[in-house]
């Protein structure tokens, strides 16, 4: 398994404290089984990540990750917030996109999905970049279903939290998510080994597993998609919104 989205790397943003927790954080994905992991620090304004010591961040990372024989490979990328998306040079964008790839792990703005977030998707998708919304079940509404839709349509993909799937008061909400068509990949959005949600995906795996709509296209969403992501290749959905076909490519 690939986790598009965890902030394991050491002392740029809310995640990791320091290399120690870092390491933690790495013995709890390969006991998932987790093989690789996209650092995603925060690319926004409330946070003071360099872009471009990221890349010398995680081959560090990876160096010590080596040097304690654990079998995991650390990839760069980034969370990069819609309202920052824009202001990014091209050179930076390439350096936070997930797996040095194409793809933007895109942070919705608080509150509502709202059209700027679309917007956004257009603007990345004029760049040569596609989108990987990040965690869209956080900004509840009356249409958030339809929202996310009309994101899928433009284009974009979605990313759940897995551990979401496992809460008993959230559990309910993301299954239905996930049957409408509404979810393509999970990934942890792990902080830290000291406590919240820990890096692991299986269990919410095979969650999914157990939802008729979702189940014949498990090794896609586990497997295919995220290898895709970080590789840089294009993808074709094998559903959309509501379990129906997929709309057709956009011109």
């Amino acid at each position: 398994m690939i986790d598009l989205h965890c902030h394991i790397l050491p002392g740029v943003d809310d995640g990791s404290l320091d290399v120690e927790d870092s390491v933690g954080m790495a013995r709890q994905a390969v006991n998932d089984g987790i093989e690789a992991i996209c650092a995603t620090p925060h690319i926004r304004h409330d946070h003071d990540v360099r872009i471009e010591e990221v890349a010398g961040r995680v081959e560090r990372l990876n160096e010590r990750l080596r040097r304690e024989e654990l079998p995991l490979t650390v990839l760069q990328g980034g969370e990069v917030a819609e309202t920052a998306v824009e202001a990014l040079a091209e050179e930076e964008l390439a350096r936070v996109a997930l797996g040095a790839g194409r793809w933007i792990l895109l942070e919705p703005a608080s509150g509502p999905l709202g059209d700027s977030l679309l917007r956004r998707v257009a603007h990345l998708a004029e760049r040569g970049h596609r989108s990987l919304i990040a965690h869209p079940e956080r900004h509840l509404s009356a249409d958030m279903y339809e929202r996310i839709a009309a994101l899928i349509a433009a284009g974009a993909l979605v990313q759940a939290t897995a551990d979401f799937f496992l809460r008993e008061r959230m559990a309910a909400g993301m299954r239905a998510l996930a049957a409408a068509g509404l979810v393509h990949v999970l990934s942890s959005d792990a902080h830290s080994s000291h406590g919240g949600r820990p890096v692991h995906m299986r269990e919410a795996f095979e969650c999914l597993a157990a939802i008729d709509s979702v189940a014949p296209h498990l090794e896609w969403m586990r497997d295919v998609a995220p290898r895709a992501i970080v590789e840089g290749h294009e993808l074709e959905l094998p559903f959309g919104p509501e379990g129906r076909a997929p709309p057709p490519p956009l011109p």
